[in-house]
């Protein structure tokens, strides 16, 4: 079972054919299939035979296994944060700085990045900017989940699990060679499991932090002829469950009202329960309904010399959501607001690629891409009386639209045996714009004889020329360094507001409510980066050992929070100015015998703010960017024994973390998270010859929960709890 951890795209199950070797896997990072050890690149892989033993069936329940990598699901959606490099807007007009794939589709909005992993065969993790290859919004990196396929095997799968906080999750597999030139794949999950937080409110709601999804997806694949393929994959995933997932941040911290906020002492149980009681307004029973499907194809056809891909796809996501709010409007009193929210996203993209045979002299790939994306949406709180606010103070925009178009190439040139040389540029021009208002409502409904709307609209084009110069070397026949000097970008946007003169929906934008434009518009996200590795196979392939070293400079780095604007709240992004990074990361695994396993991990990192001015006056020069921890260390361990006809494999993974912060900079605070260590472990069985196994399953042991993500108004999302859980599969 735990030989699995890493296998090729089309490989064997390590449990059918035991290796003593540390095995080798086959990776797309560089968009052409090649060993993880001959790619050039800082990355992780996760095998999904990985993912089922560490239970980590969603992002966030997989951050804790890669090097210098955050993946934390806040309230509104997927917060990725690589080297220190993360984003917090999330609405229908913000980017990420991290690009989250499915199956190489780009997934725009955080929301649509939060339902469960569904037969996966690996993840690939991409540290450091990638934006010749992937293009824009990948200056932290890329997490590209990767789907088995159809094979040419009859084979199925059917698996079920149950545990503590009444998790319970069904989930099954088929695949059918229905001719030599068809086949076809269907893996379905249905998962559940009850709340994490607890009441204390005295209200009869239940709480929230819980989980009630189902996902599907449909694949097939069809043989053109002798040289070509192509590949159909739909998926389907929705969920009814409760965005209520968080508490006051007085569950964690003192000294906020003073503007030092100090670690405070706490059982888990107190931390997870939400006893915050508005005086301002009841309490409702909050939802979250979400559905995202999808469509895609992906044409391979070898040309002989060449083989030309080409990927295209459809993605929607539909949100409605009711949620309640911890609201700190000064900094010793908070109130209740009830924020509801409807939203409808449709993003298509095209991308086709040629690429040369990458064993000749001269290799080389290129492709034109096109991204375009439509929300709809609507914010509405209640309860904002104290602020002077009407009843109803509620953000209606649409179209939101953003547009991507680019061009790109990488060449690689084989200067003599063992060194290579490569470059790439990209080209990418973005075009953003939405129309919209700010509504000042005394009812649900807009009524123009009593209310009042402010117009939001903008639109703002963006272009960079991205590029990357490399050089690589075999030192030995099982020995790759690469250095490596590459820039990223992240389109600029813009905030709530107008410029003085415009008109849209029926709205003027008079200048006495205009917004100046340096308040209106951000501008792009730039980053170089610098950045030498060495990945190694040694001791008769038995160990292996990845280093890298790396130092980034950025410019205009993107923050974001809520800060008053023209009298009222308004979630705003301006730009950091100047931030640097830099760090060491090792990793490996090593063969103990030839029934153990250790995997090991270190990254030292020093991430700050070289310039910037939160409020224009106070400085934060030297200050660390956020989930930027200066050490972490990780090591596991697994081993087989034989016992009664059959395998019994016990693991054991611990992270221990170096303390961190996460600032709010529209409030001038600083959040301190604790070093702390947390341990999982696994215990599998498998009779020989079995098509059924076992496994248990316990994710942090230590049973301490730690802020994932902290708001402007001190809305704090915990980390899980601890959880067991035991899962049965049968395969076929």
């Amino acid at each position: 079972m735990f030989y699995g951890t890493a296998h090729a795209q089309q490989g064997t199950r390590a449990e059918d054919a035991p290796s003593v070797d540390v095995p080798e896997v086959i990776v797309t990072a560089q968009r052409t299939p090649a060993p993880v050890s001959r790619t050039p690149v800082a990355m992780s892989v996760q095998s999904g035979e990985q993912l089922t033993r560490a239970g980590a069936d969603t992002a966030s329940l997989l951050g804790a296994r890669l090097p210098n990598v955050h993946l934390d699901q806040a309230a509104d959606g997927l917060r990725i944060t690589i080297r220190g490099v993360s984003n917090a807007d999330a609405t229908d007009k913000g980017d990420p700085s991290a690009a989250f794939m499915l199956d190489g589709v780009y997934v725009a909005r955080p929301v649509g990045q939060t339902f469960g992993f569904l037969d996966v065969d690996r993840i690939e993790v991409l540290r450091g900017p990638q934006g010749t290859l992937y293009g824009r919004n990948t200056t932290a990196g890329v997490v590209n989940v990767i789907s088995n396929g159809p094979t040419e095997r009859l084979e199925g799968m059917v698996a079920l699990e149950a545990g503590t906080h009444g998790s319970r999750k069904l989930e099954g597999v088929f695949n059918v060679p229905v001719s030599p030139a068809l086949a076809l794949r269907a893996a379905l999950a249905e998962r559940r499991h009850d709340p994490y937080l607890k009441n204390g409110q005295g209200t009869p709601h239940a709480p929230g932090y819980d989980r009630d999804e189902r996902n599907a997806r449909l694949s097939a694949k069809l043989a053109l002829g002798r040289d070509a393929s192509l590949l159909v994959r739909y998926d389907h995933s929705e969920a009814s469950e409760n965005n209520d997932r968080f508490v006051p941040d007085t569950n964690f911290y003192t000294g906020i009202a003073s503007g030092a906020p100090a670690w405070r002492a706490g059982t888990t149980d107190q931390r997870l329960t939400n006893a915050f009681r508005p005086s301002n307004i009841a309490p409702q029973q909050g939802y979250q309904d979400k559905r995202a499907r999808g469509l895609s194809a992906d044409l391979r056809w070898d040309l002989g010399p060449a083989t030309l891909y080409y990927l295209g796809a459809r993605r929607k996501l539909d949100q409605d959501m009711l949620q309640n709010y911890y609201y700190r409007i000064t900094p010793a009193f908070a109130i209740g607001v009830l924020n509801q929210y409807e939203g409808r996203n449709t993003q298509d993209s095209h991308e086709l690629r040629i690429a040369t045979d990458d064993q000749a002299v001269l290799s080389a790939q290129a492709g034109i891409y096109y991204f375009s994306e439509e929300s709809h949406t609507v914010y509405s709180f209640r309860g904002l009386e104290l602020l002077r606010l009407p009843p109803y103070y509620v953000f209606p925009s649409g179209p939101t639209k953003s547009q991507s178009k680019a061009a790109f190439g990488q060449l690689t040139w084989r200067l003599a045996p063992g060194l290579r040389l490569s470059a790439g540029p990209r080209a990418t021009h973005d075009d953003k714009s939405r129309v919209g208002s700010t509504n000042f409502q005394q009812g649900p409904v807009f009524n123009p004889a009593t209310d009042r709307a402010l117009l939001n609209a903008a639109s703002l084009a963006t272009h960079k020329t991205t590029w990357r110069l490399g050089a690589e070397a075999d030192l030995a026949p099982a020995t790759l360094a690469y250095a490596t000097v590459a820039t990223g970008y992240k389109a600029g946007g813009f905030n709530d507001g107008c410029i003085a003169g415009a008109s849209a929906l029926g709205i003027a934008c008079p200048a006495a409510v205009a917004v100046p434009a340096d308040k209106l518009y951000y501008q792009p996200e730039t980053l170089r980066s610098y950045e030498a590795g060495l990945k190694t196979r040694f001791w008769n392939g038995r160990a292996t050992l990845n280093a890298a070293a790396f130092h980034y400079d950025y410019t205009n780095l993107q923050l974001s929070g809520v800060a008053i604007l023209q009298g009222a709240p308004r979630f705003i992004t301006t730009n950091a100015g100047v931030a640097s990074v830099k760090g060491l990361e090792l990793d490996g695994q090593l063969a103990v015998g030839a029934a153990g396993r250790l995997s090991y991990g270190m990254t030292l990192l020093d991430a700050h703010y070289d310039r910037y001015s939160p409020d224009g006056v106070r400085s934060w020069a030297g200050r660390k960017l956020d989930r930027a921890p200066s050490h972490v260390f990780t090591l596991g361990y697994d081993h087989r024994f034989a016992l009664a006809g059959g395998q019994l494999t016990a693991g054991v993974f611990a992270r221990a973390s170096g303390a961190y912060v996460i600032a709010v900079p529209s409030q001038l605070l600083e959040y301190g998270i604790p070093s702390r260590t947390a341990t999982d472990a696994t215990l599998g069985y498998r009779p020989d010859g079995a098509r059924w196994s076992v496994l248990l399953r316990a994710r942090n042991l230590e049973n301490k929960v730690q802020p994932v993500a902290i708001d402007s108004f001190g809305m704090t999302v915990p980390s899980s709890p601890r959880t067991v859980d035991l899962r049965v599969d049968y395969r076929f």
